[in-house]
């Protein structure tokens, strides 16, 4: 019988704020084979994503909100062991895709696990643990996703895609951690966020966002995309918007930088820019 707490620190929900990479990564294959497209949606959003975030809740026994879960549960020695299930299901189902994606879900949990893990703990080094989370979360999906789905599961994979998919989580990361600082604190854990403070950590992501932009419309401009690159982009105003307003308010009353405005920037951002690589997707076949 799965354990409340077991199930809420899963945290199914949060796998929607990671989705936008798929999307992005699918949309840039031609043709895709639409059979490994789903098993890699559910590889990624219903097992490898989850199951990360119970390994990290179990190791971090948060007591304050997290992403996804305000109040969260004590983790039981059962959210591990799922955990260690979910892999194991994760890597078998994988093999139906290809061994080179085998590898790089593999790469993914250790990566993952050696971020969260207490003999590791890569996320109390400000730098390191940024650079894993964005190098694995954007550029190693984006691989897994456009070599899963190709439809002669091509390992030729566009470096400017990987790259624009790892600036673009780097340019949102690290407002995620943004109300965690003293928690973090707390556990010996100094991030990338609390390492800028408030004001720097809104400089710092508008700046890579803007790399990420610039990198993504040479990316679409070389690609023949350029109607494609000006739906994303309309897509992505409301998120523009709504980082300029927060950081206006941060700015003036620093507590508004707080689990509910994070949690409502993540919503916002995942929600427009996932909209956009589908309308983008749905591009090629109109």
């Amino acid at each position: 019988m799965i354990q409340r707490s077991t199930f809420q620190l899963l945290r199914f929900h949060f796998s929607f704020f990671l989705m936008p990479v798929y999307w992005f990564a699918l949309s840039q294959v031609v043709r895709p084979n639409a059979g490994r497209a789903l098993l890699i949606f559910i590889i990624l959003h219903i097992l490898i994503y989850p199951s990360s975030n119970g390994f990290n809740s179990y190791m971090d026994r948060d007591e304050g909100s997290i992403g996804g879960v305000k109040s969260p549960f004590q983790p039981t020695r059962q959210l591990i062991y799922v955990s260690l299930v979910m892999d194991g299901l994760a890597l078998i189902l994988g093999f139906f895709v290809s061994i080179y994606f085998v590898l790089a879900a593999f790469i993914y949990i250790l990566a993952s696990r050696a971020y969260s893990a207490r003999s590791v703990r890569l996320k109390k080094y400000p730098i390191i643990g940024f650079l894993t989370v964005v190098i694995c979360q954007g550029a190693l999906v984006f691989f897994m996703v456009y070599h899963g789905s190709h439809s002669l599961l091509s390992l030729h994979v566009p470096t400017l895609g990987m790259i624009s998919a790892s600036l673009l989580l780097g340019g949102f990361y690290p407002l995620t951690q943004i109300y965690q600082h003293e928690a973090d604190a707390r556990d010996d854990v100094r991030t990338i966020s609390a390492q800028l403070g408030l004001r720097g950590t809104f400089i710092f992501c508008g700046i890579v966002y803007g790399i990420a932009f610039i990198t993504l419309a040479f990316f679409f401009l070389i690609s023949l995309e350029i109607k494609e690159f000006l739906v994303f982009t309309t897509c992505m105003l409301p998120v523009l918007v709504y980082f300029i307003v927060w950081a206006a308010q941060v700015w003036q009353n620093p507590s508004k930088a707080d689990y509910r405005h994070t949690m409502r920037m993540n919503s916002v951002a995942s929600l427009f820019s996932s909209v956009g690589f589908i309308l983008v997707f749905m591009m090629r076949y109109l």
